[in-house]
């Protein structure tokens, strides 16, 4: 979680031609499946393939917060230092897994959405209460679920050829012998 204060101010409505006050607040943020499948029933477009307006971008903001009844007032006094404290927090892979990718396999360009990890999370048997976890994190343990459950690469013909010789010279020089 995620929290960023909000002091109490007023500002200037341009649009309604009047002061807008809002009281302090300090906003807890959730960067989690959750999140994103209410900004994408909202948007109709995927999050994670999508370049997004201001509006969008708020409007994420507004979906990732925990706290009930927010004065919509508050997000518009976020700051910029807040905005990136903020992107630095959904960029975080908040863990210390880290999968080496592989330059053969080439994705099937399928665009994701909130639907396809929640698939994801049903065919490793997630449980759905991750579904609160960070996001990066969840992804990672879906990756990884999906790293352990491919069969093993088989070794080439050089490889297995190699791998016999070493295991032949370790027992040669174990039992001093010449072969």
């Amino acid at each position: 979680m995620h929290k960023i204060y909000v002091p109490k101010g007023e500002f200037w409505d341009e649009r309604k031609e009047q002061f807008i006050y809002t009281k302090e607040t300090t906003l807890k943020l959730e960067h989690s499946l959750i999140s994103i499948a209410k900004w994408e029933s909202k948007w109709h477009i995927p999050y994670l393939d999508s370049e997004k307006t201001n509006e969008q971008a708020l409007d994420y903001v507004r979906c990732m917060t925990l706290n009930p009844d927010v004065d919509p007032n508050v997000y518009l006094r976020l700051t910029i230092k807040d905005i990136q404290k903020l992107k630095d927090y959904i960029d975080d892979p908040m863990t210390a897994t880290t999968i080496k990718e592989d330059k053969s396999k080439t994705g099937r360009g399928q665009r994701i959405t909130a639907e396809l990890v929640y698939y994801w999370m049903t065919q490793f048997n997630i449980p759905i209460e991750f579904e609160k976890w960070h996001f990066n994190r969840l992804i990672t343990l879906i990756r990884v679920c999906a790293e352990e459950s491919n069969p093993k690469k088989k070794m080439t013909k050089a490889e297995a050829a190699k791998s016999i010789r070493e295991i032949n010279a370790a027992r040669r020089a174990k039992y001093n012998t010449k072969g």
